[in-house]
């Protein structure tokens, strides 16, 4: 049985100037994320631009980050999509693969009620054997997890937690409070990863990991072991690049800073264009202050 907890990287997807993978690129992001101490692996994610890779893309992402893992971390797999049937679709592709669990954004877009959300996510339980983690991001989709609602879900058998990136704690406390231990809750908010531990919650899944895995496990282990106190700093010291994700749209300010210090990710996927050049000179001046260029 996989037990979910830990620094899970929500891995962006490297790409060359054509839009290509880039293999040798992912592969090294791979290696650099484990070496970081990371638990565990995210591939095609919303880090990862899954909106925009092409469903052979996601299956070759999938197949090269599973190829380098070697097993040595849990991979999960982000297998959402707009309809029940491509994310069920993408899910068997991610089964097929051989990944550990996945992890299903809401639809975005359309509005689905409750009861449509609680179908969507049974229907793609039921076709699969893999562990399903519910992934909430209502900044994004439009479209909210209820804490009702994620405990039904929580009662089947293969849904096995959330990534809540809601950034509303009382969401994140709801999600703790009404389902069972065995049910991992993950935040999805950088600066509030120690805030969920204290509260219950298992771990993160994390962009700022790309670039710094081993801060981000810090306050992680810190946690763990009892030292609050340097869990603390660490979070703190992990904040301010969070904080710079608005220097550029969206997801293109991780892939800026892993060129930064040493992975070329390439450029984020069009229509999303390259940070302005005064923009990408605050973000080198936050790399520096966190000791990572």
């Amino acid at each position: 049985m996989l037990e979910i907890k830990g620094i899970i990287p929500a891995m962006v997807t490297p790409i060359d100037e054509e839009g290509r993978v880039n293999e040798k690129e992912l592969r090294k992001l791979t290696s650099h994320l484990i070496e970081g101490g990371s638990h565990g692996l995210f591939p095609v994610g919303s880090q990862g631009e899954f909106f925009s890779l092409t469903f052979e893309q996601k299956r070759e992402v999938m197949e090269i980050v599973k190829d380098e893992t070697k097993g040595r971390v849990p991979i999960y797999a982000g297998t959402g999509a707009l309809t029940t049937r491509e994310a069920i679709e993408t899910t068997q592709l991610a089964e097929e693969v051989g990944v550990d669990a996945v992890s299903v954004i809401t639809p975005y877009f359309l509005s689905p009620n409750e009861d449509e959300l609680y179908e969507h996510y049974a229907a793609i339980a039921r076709n699969t054997s893999l562990p399903v983690m519910l992934y909430n991001n209502p900044g994004r989709t439009g479209v909210n997890i209820s804490a009702r609602l994620c405990q039904r879900l929580s009662e089947i058998d293969n849904i096995v937690g959330i990534k809540d990136s809601s950034g509303d704690m009382t969401l994140t406390g709801e999600y703790i409070r009404l389902t069972g231990d065995d049910f991992a809750v993950l935040a999805g908010r950088d600066t509030m990863i120690l805030a969920t531990l204290h509260y219950g919650g298992k771990g993160s899944i994390t962009a700022t990991a790309n670039v710094c895995p081993s801060l981000v496990v810090e306050i992680y282990e810190a946690f763990v072991a009892g030292d609050y106190k340097r869990a603390l700093e660490a979070q703190y010291r992990l904040a301010p690049l969070r904080l710079a994700f608005g220097l550029g749209t969206f997801p293109v300010v991780i892939k800026e800073a892993l060129k930064m210090i040493g992975i070329d990710a390439g450029p984020a996927i069009r229509p999303v264009g390259p940070m302005e050049d005064g923009k990408r000179e605050q973000l080198r001046k936050v790399l520096q202050e966190m000791g990572l260029i």
